[in-house]
């Protein structure tokens, strides 16, 4: 729905509904003047009581979409946590795994930075989550001959423990970049905002004034509808979930390893 469209698509129609909305309202409200001099009380107690739901429904979406942005966010600071606990314990591995390993743990990290930059969803990522898997495959097979090699040592066993809390990391974090508020939360919203604002317009048709007060209500409340869907769009718009701790790591990774495999009598 509003996800697929691009950012400035997605501008255009919010405004354009909201302030389509409200200018609506003020021809309406004015058509009532011009037929009638009384006051039409109704129109404000509606006009007031739609304004609060509208609030109520526009907070509750926005603490949806910061949630989910926190939560994005913290989760990518526990991949790369674990990825690089993992690629110093890949050192304490004997040869050949060590070498291997490392090399594999530096194109798992390229590959977390590429699910990071692409659309949650698109054939983009999902080539780069189905490359990402095969990478599990071939360091997990490597996992494996390096515990039967040394099935008594704690180097191997510590390296598979942390390995496979970065597997799961990575699916926590893919999940989470495709977490968006419900579908039914965005139309409600929008929804709301129109019809309120169509009611405010009415209301000062009617009264005769206020036609600027209310295009800037619309605005105001097109300015935090953007915030909220920007919020829940990771890769595009303005507020974006980066991809700073992985990126740091994998300069770390291309520096020579810290520590020598172990020497083998």
């Amino acid at each position: 729905m509003l996800f697929n469209l691009r950012t400035e698509v997605l501008v255009v129609f919010v405004f354009t509904m909201l302030i389509g909305a409200t200018v609506t309202g003020l021809l309406i409200g004015r058509s009532i003047r011009s037929r009638s001099d009384e006051p039409q009380d109704s129109f404000g107690v509606m006009q007031g009581a739609l304004l609060g739901f509208m609030a109520l429904v526009l907070a509750f979406g926005l603490s949806l979409a910061i949630g989910r942005y926190e939560n994005r966010r913290a989760a990518t600071v526990a991949e790369a946590t674990a990825l690089g606990t993992t690629y110093l314990r890949a050192q304490t591995l004997a040869e050949p795994m060590r070498t291997e390993s490392l090399a594999l743990l530096r194109d798992y990290a390229d590959l977390g930075i590429r699910i990071t930059e692409t659309v949650p969803a698109s054939r983009r990522q999902l080539a780069a989550i189905a490359a990402s898997d095969e990478v599990e495959q071939q360091l997990w097979r490597l996992a494996g001959e390096a515990l039967d090699r040394a099935p008594v040592e704690s180097a191997p066993r510590l390296y598979v423990e942390s390995l496979n809390e970065s597997f799961d990391d990575r699916v926590i974090r893919v999940a989470s970049l495709d977490n968006r508020v419900p579908p039914p939360v965005i139309v409600i919203e929008l929804a709301g905002a129109s019809l309120a604002l169509a009611l405010l317009g009415v209301h000062l048709g009617v009264l005769g004034r206020g036609a600027l007060t209310s295009l800037l209500a619309a605005a105001f409340v097109g300015l935090l509808l953007l915030v909220t869907f920007d919020l829940d769009r990771p890769t595009r718009g303005l507020i974006t979930v980066p991809a700073t701790t992985l990126e740091d790591l994998q300069k770390t990774m291309e520096l020579p390893p810290a520590a020598d495999p172990p020497e083998r009598p």
